[in-house]
């Protein structure tokens, strides 16, 4: 089983993140934040990463550092699940529709953070605004190890085109960290690595 468990404590938040990538989709979020709560159930379930989450931080500022704090730790423990990354497919990528919203995404876990997101506006305003949910793709990535490529296609309606955002994302990641079958102790990469 490829399981992490990551602890981070600033001044700013307390997290705690554990997750199993050979998991069945099960998830226990505990948050102040409801957005985000929601955000991580959706990666765990299409995902089928079993992930649990405590993630406390200075509200009185605003979401942003329980946000920005959790994507952190989330990519820092999928990061260390996956180890050497061997046997893994490592490229893969989905197309998620919700209602309105259509957002592709795209993600090598290559052992290189980087991350090109473009969530289709720059809306700053409210729990989990459009400009945050690119900043926790981009702090996931980076943390996490993998280049991640985010397009919202179409949408109007700001949860649906997060939502649809997050369930490509959980739905590319499941493919990419499959073993694959064909080559199941081999590192996908002419290098010979892909963990650092």
């Amino acid at each position: 089983m490829r399981k992490a468990t990551v602890d981070r404590s600033t001044n700013e938040s307390t997290i705690s993140v554990s997750l199993n990538i050979d998991g069945t989709g099960q998830y226990d979020i505990k948050t102040d934040v409801g957005f985000l709560k929601h955000m991580l159930e959706q990666i765990s379930k299409h995902g089928l990463i079993d992930i649990s989450v405590t993630a406390k931080g200075d509200l009185e500022t605003g979401t942003h550092h329980t946000i920005e704090d959790t994507a952190i730790a989330l990519g820092r423990a999928i990061s260390k699940a996956l180890g050497d990354r061997r046997g893994i497919i490592r490229m893969a990528d989905q197309t998620c529709p919700l209602d309105e919203a259509l957002t592709r995404v795209a993600i090598d876990m290559s052992g290189r953070g980087y991350a090109v997101i473009d969530m289709g506006g720059n809306n700053n305003i409210g729990e989990f605004p459009l400009d945050l949910a690119r900043h926790f793709f981009e702090s996931m990535a980076i943390e996490g190890k993998f280049c991640l490529h985010v397009k919202v296609l179409n949408g109007s309606n700001e949860h649906h085109v997060i939502e649809s955002a997050f369930k490509a994302f959980a739905r590319a990641l499941r493919t990419a960290v499959t073993i694959d079958e064909k080559a199941p102790t081999q590192i996908s990469s002419t290098k010979g690595t892909i963990s650092s």
